[in-house]
């Protein structure tokens, strides 16, 4: 099954500027990604941004760049100009994978394409893992996925869903055989929706949950999710993510996956 995968690079970062271009034992972190894009057996990578310093350190090391207007508002705006750019066929599987996850496992990356080729009603995919402990249920910066019997997500929230009323009322953990994932920031696409998705209008959920995802389910299009059994490895927002990915990095027998 062919896919291709873009990777969205800008420069401006408020935590940490210049984020892509950070070095990783060795390598921008930008390129860091690319290779584990590469290795998930994509036909095509590409990396979309509106800075030259970017471009030309990532066409330093032989991958393609495309370049996009500096007025996005997400990744997944980019990536719609991108296929327009490229004149894909609306067919074309594209996953979005984040310029900031140098550790991510291209097994996902596969996973994730692979399940949006499987579900021909969804217009896009992503994936999610189960948590089972109450402080991430709790935890709004760990968006929560509630799923259907065919796979495809009901809604996405940072709130605690499906909620545990009897147990929370009793002071209780959250019961063992209750299903409860965390949403994982991959997509997967086809051409032809990026090309729709570019011209929906922002829903009000997507503005109060802060998640451009429930744009898509607003506007009644389906998310077919993967389900995966560990959790992803860190991406990087703090220096304290900087630090541990560089040291893995360094020792690459540590990598994990």
């Amino acid at each position: 099954m062919s896919f291709k995968v873009v990777i969205p690079a800008r420069y401006a970062s408020s935590r940490l500027p210049g984020k892509p271009l950070l070095d990783i034992a060795g390598k921008p972190m930008v390129v860091r990604v690319a290779e584990q894009a590469m290795a998930s057996g994509a036909a095509e990578v590409v990396v979309a941004t509106d800075h030259e310093r970017i471009a030309e350190a990532v066409t330093a090391y032989g991958y393609n760049v495309v370049m996009t207007r500096t007025d996005h508002v997400s990744g997944t705006d980019r990536i719609a100009e991108v296929v327009q750019l490229q004149s894909w066929e609306d067919d074309t599987i594209v996953v979005n994978v984040q310029g900031d996850e140098p550790l991510i496992d291209p097994v996902l990356i596969q996973d994730v394409a692979n399940n949006l080729a499987s579900h021909p009603q969804a217009s896009m995919s992503t994936a999610c893992h189960s948590i089972h402990d109450t402080p991430s249920i709790l935890n709004p910066n760990i968006v929560k996925v509630v799923i259907d019997q065919q796979g495809h997500a009901l809604y996405f929230s940072r709130a605690p869903i499906p909620y545990p009323r009897d147990a929370f009322a009793a002071n209780q953990d959250i019961p063992a055989n209750m299903p409860i994932y965390r949403h994982i920031g991959i997509y997967a696409y086809r051409a032809n929706f990026l090309r729709t998705y570019a011209a929906l209008p922002p829903a009000a959920i997507e503005h109060f949950e802060s998640l451009e995802q429930l744009r898509v389910l607003w506007h009644g299009h389906k998310i077919s999710v993967e389900v995966t059994a560990k959790a992803p490895a860190a991406g990087v927002d703090t220096e304290s993510d900087l630090a541990y990915v560089r040291s893995v990095l360094i020792n690459s027998e540590n990598l994990p996956f």
